[in-house]
Formats: C-alpha cells, sequence, structure tokens
C-alpha cells in the first residue's frame, strides 16, 4: 500500500509506502527495525545518510540545523576520542571511563535536543577497534540499562572496527557482539590514513580493496543472526584529505560485491548488502553517486567538517582581531568594551555556520536533501 507524500519545498507528490512515510515523519531518534527501513529505502531511491561525527553540542547543533534545512534525516556519531573529548578532555581515560562517560552523555544530549529539530536521527558509535572494546562494553551496558527502562537502546547502532586484525577474528568477535545487540555495524576491510589511533598509512594500495568473498562471508555469518548490520568495505578510501591522485577510488568494486552476495545467497535482491562509504572527505561527487548507486546507505563525514567548523572561526577573529585583543579599547575608542566580540556564544557560532553549511552540502551531494 502506498500513500502520497506532499512535499513541504516544493510541492511534488511522491508515492512513498506507508511504513516508510510514518518514518520519515518521525521526529526523534530512530532505532532498530526503522534502522532497517531506512536502509533499505536509501537503497531504492539511490541517496545515502551522511554520518558526522561530533564531539560537543556545538557540533551537534550545526549537523541537526544541516539536517532540518535541507529535510534531511543524519547520523550523529562518536568515535571514541570523540565521546573522551565530550567529556572532556581533563579526565582520565585509561579504562576508557572519559570515553564511555562522554559517548552515553552525548548520546543523552542529542535524544534531548532531536525532536526540537524535527527531523529523524540515528545515534551511532564510530571505529572500534580491538583495544577499544572496553569502551564498547561500556556503551552496551548502558545501551542494556536504556533498554530496560524505555523499551529501545540508548544508540541506535555501533560499528567494531577490526580491520587490523585477522579477518576471521574480525567475523567471529562482530558475531558475538551482534548477538548482544542489534543494530550492529561491521567494518571489514582496512582504510588507509589515520584515525584514533588506527593507522593503515604504510599498508600496501592493495590492501585497501575488501575482496567480494570476504563480503559474503561476513554477510553469510551475521545474517544468520540478524538483519541489522551493514559492511564497511574497503575499495580504496582512506580517512583525511590528501592530493589528487595519492588515492584511487573503485567504487565500482562494491557493484561486484553486491552481485557476488546475491549470486551466492540467492537473493532476489540488487542490493542484499547495506554498505558505508568510509573516509569520504575530499572525494569527488561523481564517486559519491557511483557508490550510491551500488547500495551505500551512509557515508562518513569528519575531516572536511572539521575543517569547515575552523573556517568560520578563524575568519571571525581574523576579520575582528582589533575587538579581541583585551577586554576594554578597540579601533572605536579606548574605553569601549569588547565582550560583544570575544563572547564565545558569538565565535563559536561562526564555526557552527560554516559546518552547518558543509554540512548540507553533503547533504545536496548525497542526494539525502529533500527526502523528508
Amino acid at each position: 500500500m502506498a500513500t502520497a507524500n506532499l512535499s513541504r519545498k516544493t510541492g511534488v507528490v511522491r508515492k512513498v509506502p506507508q511504513p516508510v512515510l510514518n518514518l520519515l515523519t518521525q521526529i526523534n531518534q530512530i532505532v532498530g527495525d526503522d534502522v532497517h527501513k531506512l536502509f533499505k529505502y536509501a537503497q531504492e531511491k539511490k541517496f545515502a545518510i551522511p554520518a558526522i561525527n561530533v564531539t560537543s553540542s556545538s557540533t551537534v547543533v550545526a549537523s541537526l540545523e544541516a539536517a532540518r534545512d535541507k529535510k534531511a534525516p543524519i547520523i550523529l556519531q562518536m568515535s571514541q576520542g570523540g565521546a573522551a573529548y565530550f567529556a572532556g578532555k581533563g579526565l582520565a581515560n585509561d579504562k576508557q571511563q572519559a570515553s564511555i562517560a562522554g559517548a552515553v552523555a552525548g548520546a543523552q544530549y542529542i535524544r534531548s535536543v532531536a525532536a526540537s529539530y524535527e527531523i529523524p536521527v540515528i545515534l551511532h558509535t564510530d571505529h572500534c577497534a580491538k583495544k577499544l572494546l572496553p569502551w564498547l562494553d561500556g556503551m552496551m551496558d548502558a545501551d542494556e540499562a536504556y533498554y530496560k527502562e524505555h523499551g529501545e537502546p540508548l544508540f541506535s547502532s555501533h560499528m567494531i572496527d577490526l580491520s587490523e586484525e585477522e579477518v576471521d577474528f574480525n567475523i567471529q568477535t562482530t558475531a558475538k557482539y551482534l548477538k548482544r545487540a542489534a543494530p550492529m555495524k561491521q567494518e571489514i576491510g582496512i582504510t588507509g590514513g589515520e584515525e584514533d589511533g588506527v593507522n593503515n598509512e604504510e599498508v600496501d594500495n592493495n590492501a585497501l580493496y575488501t575482496q567480494p568473498e570476504d563480503i559474503y562471508n561476513i554477510h553469510k555469518t551475521l545474517s544468520a543472526i540478524s538483519p541489522y548490520f551493514s559492511i564497511a568495505a574497503g575499495f580504496g578510501n582512506v580517512h583525511g584529505v590528501y592530493k589528487p591522485g595519492n588515492v584511487k577510488l573503485h567504487p565500482e568494486l562494491l557493484g561486484k560485491h553486491q552481485a557476488y552476495v546475491k549470486e551466492q545467497t540467492g537473493s532476489n535482491d540488487d542490493k542484499p548488502a547495506f554498505l558505508v562509504f568510509h573516509g569520504g572527505s575530499g572525494s569527488s561527487k561523481a564517486e559519491y553517486t557511483e557508490a550510491i548507486s551500488h547500495g551505500v546507505v551512509k557515508v562518513n563525514l569528519d575531516t572536511d567538517l572539521q575543517y569547515a567548523y575552523l573556517t568560520g572561526i578563524r575568519d571571525y577573529v581574523l576579520k575582528k582581531k582589533d575587538y579581541i585583543m583585551s577586554q576594554v579599547g578597540n579601533p572605536e575608542g579606548e574605553d569601549k568594551p569588547n565582550k560583544k566580540y570575544f563572547d564565545p556564544r558569538v565565535w563559536v557560532r561562526e564555526g557552527e555556520k560554516t559546518m552547518s553549511a558543509r554540512v548540507q552540502e553533503g547533504l545536496v551531494d548525497f542526494n539525502t536533501a529533500n527526502q523528508l
């Protein structure tokens, strides 16, 4: 059964299945089956949802504003380092206690404000390497406690990044966690560059391309446990921004992965796997578009957004330099107060604006804009 959905911005009538329409009109964090439905809808409509690394209430606000203004769903995610920052860099983190506390605090904050922005929000955690599994354990403890009280986990999903480990260990460890809680993100392969201690810069380029047999093995193992998982396959993607020519992306490989999984499983679905594009910063729109055409439902953005956030603050400081060198006294007079210039709410807001603009750009590039 389908129903007509009148776009609030364009007035165009689209046919949207009722369950998906109900989902897209939700105005809060979504979990479980709703995430699965949104990902499948994204594949059908050929869009991907940007996953924004957030480290503070300020970066959360910038991201939510962008999604609201572009009428789009969004994924907000915290890395282990970002979560520790959310709690405070002055806290000890030898047992991941700051990262656990920051992730839980960030999740509670996002839950408390998301409804005000009237968009669906997926709350995710990113890049949990083997040495960081105690962080994941602590977050899943919080998930289970929240579930007992509210009937749903605190986070929409988590991702385990065991790409530095042997493939079998990667799959079996993720399967163990998937049995505990779904949905669970599963990453396979190696991503170049460095993020939160995962450094693959010296790895042979050939290792940056995941093999279709590995994708099928992951899919077979995890789908026997739960349908709530996605796979970050390496197709030459890296973290960070590199000079043109230094990174060779081959998103066409993702289509071969999907075809192999379809063949091996006998599925009628041309895109049986939910794929994730890691290291999205610095890629071209053509590369995004091709990856999305092969079933990518999520694209990570971090480096570009860090720089975008900086530019707003940098430009403000350069423009207002003579007004922030002292509390009193500026070009307008020696006794003129400068509080309205150095108030953090003023210059931090400039960073939010430029970051939000870059998130909006991603929403357009990934065809996520105006999907609500």
